[in-house]
C-alpha cells in the first residue's frame, strides 16, 4: 500500500524536496498530491532521474496525483551517488538572476532551503560583492545558510565587500574573509558553482 503526501499549495521545490525524502526513507511506493503541472513535471522528471516508474492522474485543472513505484529489482542506480566531488557556490548578488529583485531574492531563499533539505553539502559556500548582503540581511537564508554551515560547509564572506556596503559588524552566519581564502577555496574543490 503507498503513503499519499499532500503537497498542494506548496511552492517549489517542496513537492519535490517531500519526494526525494520518501525515497531516502527507501519507500518504493507513495504518491505526491500536487495542483499544478510544473510540480507533475518536476515529480516526474525527479522519480525517472531515481529509477521509479510514474503514474499521473489528472483529476482536475488543480488537481493532481502522482504515484512513485519502485521494485525490488529496480533499485535506484544513478551512476553519481557519492561520487559528485568536493564543490563548492559562489555567491555574488543578492538574488539569483537578472531581472526582478524581490523574485531573485526569493529564488536565492528557495535555492538555499533546497540545498539544506539535500544530502550533498557544499564544501564551501563563498560571498563577494553584492552577494555579502545574503548573510547580513536575508533572514530565512541565514537559517538556511546555518543549517548547512552545521553540517560542515564553510561559509566565507568578503571583509573588503562588507565593509564597502557598510556591513563590516552586521554578519549573521559564517566567517569573515579575504580574496586570497575565497581564490583558495575554488581552486581546492572539483567544483564551483555560481549563482
Amino acid at each position: 500500500m503507498d503513503s499519499m503526501i499532500n503537497a498542494k499549495e506548496k511552492a517549489c521545490p517542496i513537492p519535490v524536496i517531500l519526494a526525494k525524502k520518501e525515497a531516502d526513507r527507501g519507500n518504493k511506493d507513495f504518491t505526491l498530491l500536487v495542483d499544478n503541472k510544473t510540480a507533475v513535471e518536476n515529480l516526474i522528471r525527479f522519480g525517472e532521474n531515481n529509477g521509479f516508474i510514474i503514474t499521473v492522474d489528472e483529476k482536475g485543472p488543480d488537481d493532481f496525483s502522482v504515484r512513485f513505484v519502485r521494485s525490488s529489482e529496480e533499485e535506484k542506480s544513478t551512476g553519481t551517488e557519492g561520487a559528485k566531488g568536493s564543490w563548492a557556490i559562489f555567491i555574488g548578488r543578492e538574488g539569483i538572476g537578472h531581472g526582478d529583485p524581490e523574485l531573485g531574492e526569493s529564488l536565492m531563499k528557495m535555492f538555499l532551503y533546497t540545498l539544506e533539505q539535500g544530502e550533498d553539502t557544499p564544501d564551501f559556500v563563498l560571498f563577494m560583492n553584492h552577494g555579502v548582503k545574503v548573510p547580513v540581511e536575508n533572514d530565512q537564508a541565514i537559517e538556511h545558510l546555518k543549517a548547512l554551515q552545521d553540517r560542515g560547509a564553510k561559509i566565507l564572506v568578503c571583509g573588503t565587500c562588507l565593509k564597502y556596503y557598510g556591513l563590516a559588524d552586521s554578519l549573521k552566519v559564517g566567517n569573515v574573509s579575504n580574496m586570497y581564502d575565497i581564490a583558495d577555496a575554488m581552486q581546492a574543490v572539483d567544483k564551483v558553482i555560481t549563482l
